[in-house]
Order: C-alpha cells, then sequence, then structure tokens
C-alpha cells in the first residue's frame, strides 16, 4: 500500500512510520518540518504547506494514518491539531477518494473533562460522518509517557504517587506494539469502521507497581512520596482568577485539570453499568511489557527502533 502518514515525527508516529516500512509499504510522511536524517527508499517527507503535492505522486495514495496529537493539551494547541489539522487532513482524503482513514485517538476520551478530548472527539464525529470508511485507535498510557519519574530516582530522589498509589491502573502498551496493531488495521475488514479500545498486555499496573518495576529494573530499593491530587485543584482556582485576563494563566489552569486528571483516572475501559474502570474489558495486544521497558533503559540499551543500513531519526 501507498500510505500517507500525519504525526511521523511524534512518538507513535516514528514507531508506525518503522512499522510501515518494515511492512513494505511506501510512506509519503507529512510533517511541520522534516526532519533532514530520516530517510529510506520508500519514504517521502512533505511540509504541511505541501499537503497537496502527495495526490499528484507517480502512485497515488491508498490510506491515510493520523498519529496527529497536541504536545500542550491547551485548548487552542488542541483545537488546531487535534481538529483542525486532522480535519484537513479528512477533507484532503475524501477529496481524492482515499479507501480508509486511520485515527490515533485516546482511551480518555470516554469521560472528557479536557480541551484535548473533547477536540479529539470531535474530530471522531466528523470522521464517523464522513462517506469514507474509517478506523478509530484509542490506545491506553504509552511506555514513554510512564517513564517520566526516571531521571528522579536516577539522581536519588522519591517516586512520586498519589494517594496510596493504586487511585489508577493500566494496561500500558508499548509504541511497537500500538504501530503493529495500527498497520495490521490496514486492509481488514474486521476494523473498519470501527472505534478500537486497545492495551498492552495485562494485568493492569498501578503507580506502586511501576516503582516495584523500577526497583527490580535499577536494583536498588526506592522510596515512595504521597503527593495529594487535590494541589491540582488549589493551583487550578488560583489561576482560574486570572484566566480572563491572561492566556498563559488559561493555559496554566488547564495544565492543572490535565494533571489532575490523569492521578485520578485509571486508562482502562470505563464500566457506565456498573461506574467503574475495568481491566478484564480492555483489550489487549503485543508482548512487550513495562517491566522489560524499565529494564532497558537501566541496561542503557538503545530503545530506538533500526531499519538495518536506513537510520530513522
Amino acid at each position: 500500500m501507498r500510505v500517507l502518514l500525519a504525526g511521523a515525527t511524534g512518538t507513535a508516529g516514528k514507531a508506525v512510520l518503522h512499522a510501515l516500512l518494515q511492512s513494505n509499504h511506501s510512506v509519503v510522511a507529512v510533517a511541520r518540518t522534516p526532519p533532514q536524517r530520516a530517510q529510506h527508499p520508500n519514504l517521502t517527507w512533505l511540509s504541511w504547506k505541501d499537503l497537496d503535492r502527495a495526490s499528484h505522486a507517480s502512485a497515488p495514495i491508498d490510506i491515510v494514518i493520523s498519529c496527529l496529537a497536541s504536545r500542550s493539551g491547551s485548548a487552542q494547541d488542541s483545537h488546531e491539531v487535534d481538529y483542525l489539522a486532522n480535519q484537513r487532513l479528512l477533507d484532503w482524503a475524501s477529496q481524492h477518494g482515499i479507501g480508509h482513514f486511520i485515527l490515533l485517538s485516546a482511551i480518555c476520551v470516554q469521560k472528557p473533562r479536557l480541551a484535548f478530548q473533547h477536540a479529539k472527539l470531535r474530530f471522531e464525529n466528523a470522521l464517523r460522518n464522513a462517506e469514507i470508511p474509517w478506523t478509530i485507535i484509542r490506545p491506553t498510557a504509552f511506555f514513554k509517557s510512564l517513564a517520566g519519574q526516571i531521571p528522579r530516582i536516577q539522581r536519588g530522589k522519591p517516586f512520586l504517587v498519589f494517594g496510596d498509589g493504586e487511585l489508577t491502573a493500566c494496561k500500558p502498551i508499548s509504541e511497537r506494539d500500538l504501530a503493529d496493531y495500527i498497520v495490521a488495521c490496514i486492509g481488514n475488514p474486521l476494523r473498519m469502521n470501527q472505534t478500537l479500545p486497545i492495551g498492552g498486555p495485562g494485568p493492569a499496573i498501578t503507580p506502586l507497581d511501576q516503582a516495584i518495576f523500577l526497583s527490580d529494573a535499577f536494583k536498588k530499593p526506592i522510596a515512595l512520596r504521597s503527593v495529594s491530587p487535590k494541589m491540582f485543584d488549589a493551583a487550578e482556582w488560583g489561576l482560574d482568577r486570572f484566566s480572563k485576563l491572561s492566556g498563559w494563566c488559561r493555559d496554566k489552569a488547564e495544565f492543572c485539570r490535565i494533571g489532575k486528571y490523569y492521578a485520578t483516572e485509571s486508562m482502562l475501559i470505563w464500566d457506565a453499568v456498573h461506574a467503574r474502570y475495568s481491566a478484564e474489558q480492555t483489550p489487549e495486544t503485543g508482548s512487550d511489557t513495562l517491566a522489560d521497558f524499565y529494564q532497558k533503559i537501566a541496561s542503557g540499551e538503545s530503545l530506538q527502533p533500526s531499519l538495518g543500513e536506513h537510520s530513522l531519526f
């Protein structure tokens, strides 16, 4: 297949690009600033301003995959990236008769409270209503998002948990397993016109479990420090008082809401009937585990995928 990939320089996008090339697909990657180092015989880079050139390529585009996501989560950035940029991509795909649009979304949109979640849902609805076959993929937490405290513990600082460390849980998925799942949607009629939540191999993992994995990986005891999620409420209240006057305060208040959300909400399927998150109902894929991921970081192993003589990123 010839695939147009948007968001190829992001965390998930890089993995999807690698998986596509490994599967011998031809890729036209769209980025704000195409990287100079990422080269491959089956890879063509385009900037967003040159998107229309994709329709004039020697071979037609068969599939569009979007891994676009706001990097900040602010209301403005979310609107521009999660909604408007995706909408532009959908308009282009519809205009040129693309056979399938695959969207990488997020599992957290099932309980939307944040600007970026509402922007993602707005585009999800637009995609479902478009006259083009679609697939929406909602992954749980990425491994990378659960590695943020590693520099802290390497400096001997405690591992921070909210409450008792068991307020939330997730089935984290590696970027490689997620990318393989996305690429496997190409040409799969069972995954077409479907919204697909997906996690990595179980069981569900709490922040306390993460601390144990890190202790095993770095072969040293790790101290824990409990933090109350209410600190986000206090900070948000103070910032909201000035949000109408200051865009900076408005964005910071939204970041507090994002922090509170991830401190108190699990990245699992929400069982509305029983009003709880369900690990049992959260689908799984792949074989990579978070414990192995931490072990690789501790051993200094490179986490960058390799394509033989071709070095991506």
